[in-house]
């Protein structure tokens, strides 16, 4: 359940064991498909259908790709810069892979790296507040398999996590394959304390038979998420419990399949590689609603 795992994180641990911050710089991924027209950072619309050629990297004008690994969540794959596990189909997919292989003698915080996969996000490209956020995918199956689709506030820089905010649109955990989470995370509700619920297919379906479209739409003190359109949770400020309502600012976009971690738990004999993430695309409508004044801090 959302309220007793952490969150996905790279480097730099915050006061408490359960708070860990994310990755605030990246290594930019210079391999971008021609012809696209680049993404106005901080508001507009934002689409990506990941057309192009097979084996071509993600839009540079759109995304970057971070590098590294995970100590604070102790998930136990290298995220890889250019295409080497994010690469386009050339049949209008992005899929993220993730391998049991270490070809690069990547080091991780455990030893040598056991895993390689990817992390993808849109901080400096495009980030926006309110509106319909959503990506249509297909998720991977397995012990330890943990995909990702979340944002995170574009002030992280200043503020750091979890003072920035963080909204998880979906995240799934393998031993739970018919289930998927999502939660929002601040200052007082982080971590294991943050705020979510689940949404579970019926009759034992799996999420990683079929494609779905989870998102949510966001407005100043609400966000609702929806899993291929049926809602399941809407949150407000009287949801934190006294604290201070984070998400009336821009946000930027996240994509990311870890392997391992304390939430998921590790692989184990049963789980096969490689597994895929495949997203079919991320689409952003924004809205021109204006943002309710600051709450002062507590």
């Amino acid at each position: 359940m959302a309220s007793s795992r952490l969150t996905r994180r790279l480097l730099v641990a915050a006061a408490s064991a359960l708070l860990i911050a994310p990755v605030v710089a990246s290594t930019a991924n210079a391999d971008s498909s021609a012809g696209r027209p680049a993404t106005k950072a901080a508001g507009g619309t934002f689409s990506d259908t990941f057309d192009g050629p097979a084996g071509s990297a993600v839009d540079g004008s759109k995304w970057q790709t971070e590098t590294g690994d995970n100590v604070d969540n102790h998930e136990r794959e290298y995220y890889t810069p250019g295409s080497d596990n994010a690469a386009l189909d050339g049949q209008g997919h992005l899929v993220i892979t993730a391998r049991k292989e270490n070809p690069g003698n990547y080091q991780c915080w455990y030893g040598s790296c056991q895993y390689t996969s990817a992390r993808l996000n849109t901080s400096g490209k495009f980030s926006a507040a309110y509106g319909h956020v959503e990506a249509r995918m297909k998720i991977p199956k397995g012990q330890g398999m943990w995909p990702a689709f979340w944002m995170l506030g574009d002030d992280i820089g200043q503020v750091g996590w979890p003072n920035s905010g963080e909204i998880d649109v979906m995240e799934n955990v393998g031993f739970e394959p018919s289930t998927v989470h999502g939660t929002i995370h601040g200052p007082g509700y982080s971590g294991a304390a943050g705020i979510g619920a689940p949404y579970s297919l019926p009759s034992g379906q799996a999420f990683s038979d079929d494609f779905h479209t989870f998102a949510v739409d966001w407005a100043p003190d609400s966000i609702k998420w929806s899993v291929d359109g049926n809602v399941y949770q809407t949150r407000t400020p009287a949801d934190v419990g006294g604290n201070q309502w984070v998400f009336n600012k821009p946000f930027f976009l996240i994509l990311n399949l870890a392997v391992g971690g304390d939430w998921p738990g590790d692989p184990d004999g049963n789980t096969t590689f490689p597994q895929q993430l495949v997203v079919d695309d991320v689409q952003v409508t924004t809205s021109n609603t204006a943002a309710p004044a600051a709450q002062p801090a507590r």
